[in-house]
């Protein structure tokens, strides 16, 4: 039986306890309450002002059924407006408030910290590799997972 410790899916795992910790941590530290995928979602939001749910779930690969709590909390913090799209009356398009882009432009250096500890094990030179890495390996398995990322057209 193989050892965990040198398994890439039990690595994997593992370390996305640490990322999380580190950017709860962070964040927390600077005053914010933001999760990650609450931080994914603002950041994608204001490179694609009038996003729908739908674009905004491929874009940050999160699961389609579960992207409108994420969104529903970033509104009730004030952070997100959702408003009837001008083209498809069934879908709400998404921009960020004043107050969500100011978090977002705040929240940067925590943000940027969490990075940092999160690879403090590793030399400047290893942590671009293990970067490119993870974006490789993330790419050859995007289309194996639930919630697969998709880029936006036009």
């Amino acid at each position: 039986m193989e050892d965990p410790k040198n398994m890439p899916g039990h690595l994997a795992r593992r370390f996305q306890q640490i990322a999380v910790a580190c950017f709860v941590a962070e964040v927390e530290k600077a005053g914010f309450d933001l999760t990650p995928v609450q931080y994914a979602a603002l950041a994608a939001i204001a490179a694609q002002p009038g996003i729908d749910q739908i674009g905004l779930a491929g874009l940050i690969a999160y699961d389609r059924t579960t992207i409108g709590g994420v969104v529903d909390r970033l509104v009730q913090k004030g952070f997100v407006v959702r408003q009837e799209s001008p083209t498809d009356r069934r879908a709400r398009v998404l921009t960020l408030t004043p107050a969500g882009k100011t978090t977002l432009r705040a929240i940067g250096p925590a943000v940027a910290a969490a990075q940092r500890t999160m690879l403090r094990g590793l030399g400047a030179q290893e942590r671009r590799g293990l970067v490119r890495l993870l974006q490789k390996a993330v790419a050859g398995g995007n289309d194996l997972s639930r919630a697969p990322r998709r880029e936006m057209a036009g």
